[in-house]
C-alpha cells in the first residue's frame, strides 16, 4: 500500500514543524521539554480543536480510556495534518474504532515477556542480556503498543518493577553481560535519576554493556540536552536504540537530537515496526533509512507488528517485509539495510526473516542467488557434521521463495 502524501509532505527533506499549532508559544517554553510533557495531547477536546476526526477515530477516543492512554507532545503532534486521517503519523498516534476489533491471533503478551520475568520487571529470556522494566510511562503513546497491557497506566496490568530485587537478581546471576533500559521510556526521567540507575548498573561488574530503547528523541527532541549527553557520556559502553517508523518523524530537531547523542560517542540503531498505511512500501522505506543514515543512525531492525489486542488493521503481511527487504538488498548501501524480524509469539524471540537467497546447500556446495536474481554456487568444506537445509531443485519459482 503506498502511502499517499498529505499535506505535510512526504518526509523527504529535514523540516520543522514549530510551533505549528501553538503559534502563540515563546521559543523559550517551546524548547524547555517539561513544558512539552504538560501540554501534552490527552483529550478528545484537544484533539478536536486541531484535527478534524472522522467517526473512526473519534469512537476510538471515546472507547478506549481504558486500554492504552492518548498523549501525544505538541512536537509530534504538529506532524499531524488536519483533515487526512489516513496519513501515516496520524495513524500510528490517534485511537481509531478498529482498535475494539477482536482476532483471532490477538494476544495481550504477544513476546511473552510475562512469563520469562523471574523478578517484577525484568525479564530473562536470552541467556547472556536482560530487559530491564523501568517505568510505564512514555512521552507519547503510540496505537501499536507491545506493552499496552502495562504501559501508560490505564491497561489491564500494572508494572511494578522491584529495583532492589533486580539489581540483587543481576548480581547473582553473572551470565548477564547486556542489560536493555526500557518500558515505557528510561528518558523521561531526570538526568540525576538515570545516572542513579545507570551507575549503579556499572557497579555490577560482569555487566559489560548497557543498552537503552527509547522513542524520545523523536517525540521529545527538547529532551536531548547537552547536559544529558555529558552525563550519558560518563556510562560507556552506552547504546542507544531509537524506533522511527516514517521518515516525516525525522525533523530538523530530532536530527540534531540524534547528533547531540552521536557526538557523546553513543552509537544509535533504529528499530522500526512495520505497519500498514505507514511504512509499508519500499520508497517510504528507503527514505526513512536514508534520512537515518544522514542523522547517524544505524538502521537495525524492521519488526513484523506483534499481534498485540487491536493491533490487526495496523498488521500487514510478512510478504510485504520481505518484498521491502528484496528492494533494499543490493540497491542501496548495506548500512541502510535493516534486518527484518519476527518476535516469536509467546516468548520464542526474534527470528530473522529473509529473501530466499539459499536455494541449495549441502556437503560439496551452496548454490545462492544474488539481489539481481543471477544464481552462483560456492564450494562447501564438505563437514558432514553440520545440518543443511532440506535439498531441493534449484528452479526460477525459488528465486523469490
Amino acid at each position: 500500500m503506498i502511502t499517499p502524501v498529505s499535506e505535510k509532505g512526504n518526509g523527504k527533506e529535514f523540516i520543522s514543524w514549530a510551533p505549528g499549532y501553538w503559534s502563540d508559544t515563546p521559543p523559550e517554553l517551546w524548547n524547555d521539554w517539561k513544558w512539552q510533557l504538560k501540554k501534552r495531547v490527552t483529550t478528545l477536546s484537544q484533539l478536536e480543536k486541531h484535527l478534524q476526526l472522522n467517526e473512526e477515530e473519534r469512537s476510538g477516543v471515546l472507547l478506549l480510556g481504558d486500554k492504552l492512554a492518548l498523549a501525544i507532545t505538541p512536537h509530534f503532534f504538529n506532524l499531524v495534518p488536519r483533515n487526512n486521517p489516513e496519513d501515516p503519523i496520524r495513524r500510528q498516534m490517534i485511537p481509531r474504532i478498529e482498535e475494539t476489533w477482536a482476532s483471532p491471533y490477538d494476544m495481550a503478551d504477544p513476546c511473552g515477556e510475562d512469563s520469562h520475568m523471574p523478578v517484577p520487571g525484568l525479564v530473562h529470556r536470552y541467556p547472556d542480556r536482560v530487559l530491564f522494566l523501568v517505568t510505564d510511562r512514555c512521552a507519547s503513546y503510540c496505537r501499536y503498543c507491545t506493552r499496552s497491557r502495562v504501559v501508560s497506566g490505564v491497561g489491564e496490568q500494572e508494572l511494578h518493577t522491584n529495583f532492589e530485587e533486580a539489581f540483587r537478581y543481576l548480581e547473582q546471576h553473572t551470565e548477564v553481560r547486556d542489560v536493555l533500559l526500557s518500558g515505557g521510556d528510561a528518558l523521561i526521567f531526570s538526568d540525576d535519576r538515570i545516572d542513579k540507575l545507570l551507575s549503579r548498573l556499572r557497579a555490577i561488574k560482569h555487566i559489560e554493556f548497557l543498552r537503552m530503547g527509547t522513542r524520545v528523541p523523536i517525540f521529545l527532541p527538547q529532551r536531548i540536552t547537552p547536559e544529558l549527553c555529558a552525563m550519558l557520556a560518563k556510562h560507556h559502553p552506552l547504546w542507544i536504540s531509537v524506533h522511527v517508523n516514517h521518515p516525516r518523524e525525522l525533523t530538523i530537531e530530532v536530527k540534531h537530537a540524534l547528533e547531540r547523542l552521536a557526538n557523546a560517542g553513543i552509537p544509535l540503531g533504529n528499530q522500526s515496526v512495520l505497519l500498514a498505511g505507514v511504512n509499508d512500501d519500499l520508497e517510504t522505506m528507503k527514505t526513512l533509512v536514508h534520512k537515518l543514515l544522514m542523522c547517524r543512525v544505524r538502521p537495525y531492525y524492521i519488526y513484523q507488528c506483534d499481534l498485540i489486542n487491536g493491533s490487526s488493521h495496523l498488521r500487514t503481511s510478512v510478504a510485504k517485509g520481505i518484498e521491502i527487504i528484496e528492494g533494499l538488498r543490493g540497491h542501496t548501501t548495506g548500512y541502510a539495510v535493516p534486518q527484518y524480524v519476527i518476535d516469536a509469539p509467546g516468548g520464542g524471540g526474534k527470528v530473522p526473516i529473509n529473501p530466499g537467497y539459499v536455494l541449495y546447500h549441502d556437503n560439496e556446495k551452496i548454490v545462492i542467488r544474488n539481489y539481481e536474481g543471477k544464481i552462483f554456487e560456492y564450494p562447501e568444506t564438505g563437514n558432514e557434521n553440520v545440518q543443511f537445509a532440506p535439498q531441493r531443485e534449484y528452479h526460477d519459482e525459488y528465486l523469490y521463495s
